[in-house]
């Protein structure tokens, strides 16, 4: 890895910035100043330091968010605020994206990392991987739907859905439901209650597979993975019901 690289990458500044830092003698790499941005260092064995500071590598960085109403699921975008946009600059500068999407007007559990190969694990449909959304319904949630839900579901436009797993909280002319899905269609979950008859009015993702949104992080908040959770997530997948 280039030096420049890994200073902007742990917060040291732009590469412009960095060549400043080198070219002030504040860099060092195995107790020998430098003077080459570019120098190839290996992050795991070399020693760098920047004003007498170490500088500890890391490659990835995996963020729980409760996402908010009003925020896209995208990295960047001209006319809405993104969820990327919550996160502070340190971890903006690891080029950080969303696992999978939530409606704009959707809240809840988002994973953010820059791990590719985790976010491609997660969102793979062979791993069928579970997300169970806390929901409010206008209508009576009935074991029918239930049924229909378990059975698979069909669309607007002929699409049945995987199987769902419906939890009724509340029912009555206002209902309220934990609904899981393995599969993450344009709309589905809206999509579903209205073929069943129903609206959602709200909603927001509570679990994905087992790493679920922590109670006490408020919408627009967020917090780190712990490792044990990480480890987790890559051994996500498909679950029995």
């Amino acid at each position: 890895m280039r030096l420049d690289k890994l200073l902007a990458n742990t917060g040291h500044g732009s590469r412009k910035e960095v060549k400043a830092l080198i070219k002030k003698k504040k860099v060092t790499v195995n107790g020998q100043q430098i003077k080459d941005s570019g120098l190839q260092i290996d992050p795991e064995h070399d020693s760098v330091y920047v004003n007498d500071e170490h500088v500890h590598y890391r490659p990835f960085i995996y963020i729980m968010l409760n996402k908010p109403s009003g925020y896209i699921s995208a990295t960047a975008d001209e006319r809405s605020k993104t969820v990327v946009d919550l996160l502070p600059d340190a971890y903006k500068r690891f080029n950080p994206f969303p696992v999978g999407r939530l409606d704009k007007d959707t809240e809840g559990l988002l994973l953010i990392t820059n791990d590719g190969e985790l976010g491609h694990h997660l969102t793979s449909p062979k791993k069928a991987v579970e997300k169970t959304y806390y929901a409010e319904i206008r209508g009576h949630v009935t074991e029918e739907d239930v049924t229909r839900f378990r059975r698979g579901v069909e669309l607007e436009d002929g699409y049945i859905t995987k199987p769902a797993y419906l939890e009724v909280l509340k029912a009555d002319g206002f209902s309220v439901v934990n609904v899981t899905v393995t599969e993450g269609k344009f709309h589905q979950i809206k999509r579903m209650f209205e073929a069943v008859g129903k609206k959602v009015t709200f909603l927001k993702r509570i679990r994905m597979s087992d790493l679920v949104l922590d109670d006490y992080l408020r919408p627009g908040e967020h917090r780190e993975l712990t490792e044990a959770e990480v480890a987790c997530l890559r051994s996500a997948g498909q679950k029995k019901r």
